[in-house]
């Protein structure tokens, strides 16, 4: 049984952890989409509201970054226009800036997200593909160096991501190749796969969007993981795996809310049991504060 039963790069594009050793399971890999998948919402808007708080952005761009976080979230999918209009948000943004800037400052950010924005259901998967000695990789649309902050945090193998370009260490607003989204994902892990020595049959992938449906049909192993709607019907249809922690998330606050109403109401019950019997001595439950 592989850890996903259990538990239910291409060289241009990703990176690898050094710290994880060589895999005892060598030819058998998983590979994690980020947003919305093993984060809640979209890294990138995340790296926005820090340089935000940090004073790199302005407020209407932050605004636009919180309406599109705000669609992903609500609506639980991407469209082609969304993602077109962060990519040119992002890339004029950081023409000019040093490398190692980014990198500091969203080390910064994402060691403050990390603790409250990572779905621990899709970070359990990860581990037990690491526990059972394959390597995790995350495959992302996200910048390639975010993804790698993202990929040590979790001691997970590495990550694949949007590359772009730089000039003597500095990034200058352009792409290498083009956006890791939707073909391109299947494509670079195929390509890792080669690389590694993988067998893709042997390997897991893991989503919640429509637009990774080519990459999920690569490995032998592909999961829904809080997924949109067209990929609900494709995983169903097709006898995919499906996770939904947010399913979880809402039911855990909705028995807060629940535990919390019923507290209110048997203190409400309480206190009218008292009023009976204190009316019912003759003399009011309330008793008015003298100053001595």
């Amino acid at each position: 049984m592989t850890p996903a039963e259990d538990a239910q790069t291409a060289p241009s594009h990703g990176s690898t952890s050094p710290q994880t050793g060589v895999p005892s399971d060598p030819t058998a890999a998983a590979f994690f989409d980020v947003d919305n998948t093993l984060m809640r919402g979209a890294s990138l808007f995340y790296l926005a509201r820090g340089l935000h708080s940090r004073q790199y952005f302005a407020t209407r761009d932050i605004l636009h970054a919180g309406y599109q976080q705000l669609k992903f979230r609500v609506l639980g999918s991407e469209n082609a226009e969304d993602v077109r209009e962060v990519r040119e948000l992002a890339l004029s943004f950081i023409a000019g800036w040093p490398v190692s800037d980014l990198i500091e400052l969203g080390s910064e950010i994402f060691d403050e997200a990390l603790t409250t924005k990572i779905w621990p259901g899709t970070a359990a998967l990860a581990q037990r593909h690491l526990d059972h000695g394959q390597r995790v990789w995350l495959v992302t649309a996200a910048p390639v160096e975010i993804a790698q902050l993202i990929a040590d945090r979790l001691n997970l193998t590495g990550a694949l991501g949007t590359v772009a370009e730089t000039k003597d260490g500095r990034y200058t607003g352009r792409l290498v190749g083009d956006l890791m989204h939707g073909p391109a994902k299947a494509d670079a892990v195929r390509l890792l796969a080669a690389r590694e020595g993988l067998d893709l049959r042997r390997c897991s992938a893991y989503s919640d969007s429509a637009n990774d449906v080519p990459m999920l049909s690569l490995v032998g192993t592909p999961y829904a993981i809080n997924p949109d709607r067209r990929l609900r019907a494709h995983a169903r249809k097709r006898g995919w795996r499906i996770r939904d922690f947010r399913r979880a998330r809402r039911a855990a606050r909705a028995g807060l809310a629940a535990a919390a109403l019923a507290g209110a109401v048997g203190g409400a019950a309480a206190a009218a049991a008292a009023l009976r019997r204190n009316s019912g001595k003759g003399r009011s439950p309330w008793r008015p504060f003298h100053r001595s």
